[in-house]
């Protein structure tokens, strides 16, 4: 279920949210950080939510001792006085004035946890306010385990497939063309790991699943591939995209299958 629960998800998470959202290891991978804003304005106080995540439960860490620093060009606009403590493991009311339009860097030091101190790790963001877009996507986590998308790698045989190529394509010529594309990329990561490689040991286990997975990835990479023949040069225009991608599938995925039993309902009935 969880399958085919992403096939039909996949299409749909390509839509870009509304809110901004990144996920991040520690330098030394003791948690994850997550990083959730809505689009930033200059000039005015704007609310970021961090969230403290044990990477092994993938729930959220209590009881945690971090700093902040924001700065841009070296420059330090946001800093916690001292070392602060979260009881929750959840960072709701931090509210920060961007100064200007640009990309600033957002470090969060993670010092204690349970009481007890560490350590110093560190989980680092890049904030863009504005126009500006950021010089690298350093801060994309990979969106390939191992070298390779697991289920459709799986499916295909090998990481240089033609089906393998398209999808590596369409994830670094257009959905990581927008900022909102970058913060689904990070979440759908976590989402998308959390079963495919049980899929992908059952594929190479069973020939004949690995068929179906195979013919049932074929429509969804139809319908992406058009995505790769348009120019998409706004976050307006990959949501417009997106929706027109994601009602294709729910056609192929649903609409079919359930005209196809409703008529042979009916003939049942007749």
């Amino acid at each position: 279920m969880k399958f085919l629960l992403a096939l039909l998800l996949i299409p749909l998470l390509l839509v870009p949210a509304f809110a901004e959202s990144q996920t991040m290891s520690t330098d030394k991978g003791i948690l994850d950080v997550n990083l959730t804003y809505d689009e930033i304005s200059t000039n005015d106080l704007n609310k970021l939510v961090i969230e403290f995540i044990n990477p092994t439960t993938k729930k959220t860490q209590v009881h945690v001792d971090y700093k902040i620093t924001i700065s841009k060009d070296g420059e330090s606009i946001f800093r916690t006085a001292n070392l602060i403590h979260t009881s929750e493991g959840i960072i709701g009311g931090l509210k920060v004035e961007f100064p200007e339009e640009g990309v600033y860097s957002m470090d969060i030091d993670i010092e204690g946890i349970l009481f007890a101190p560490v350590d110093k790790e560190t989980a680092s963001f890049d904030i863009v306010v504005g126009d500006i877009q950021p010089t690298t996507n350093n801060d994309v986590p990979p969106t390939e385990e191992n070298g390779g998308c697991l289920i459709a790698t799986a499916a295909y045989g090998s990481e240089m497939a033609p089906q393998i190529q398209q999808l590596r394509e369409l994830r670094d010529n257009t959905v990581l063309s927008t900022q909102s594309g970058i913060a689904f990329m990070s979440g759908f990561n976590q989402f998308y790991y959390s079963f495919s490689p049980g899929i992908a040991d059952l594929e190479r286990e069973n020939s004949v699943f690995k068929e179906m997975v195979k013919i049932g990835l074929t429509p969804m990479l139809s319908s992406l591939s058009l995505l790769n023949h348009v120019d998409i040069d706004s976050e307006q225009e990959m949501l417009g995209y997106g929706i027109s991608i994601i009602l294709l599938n729910i056609g192929m995925y649903a609409g079919i299958p359930a005209f196809g039993i409703l008529k042979i309902y009916q003939f049942r009935k007749n």
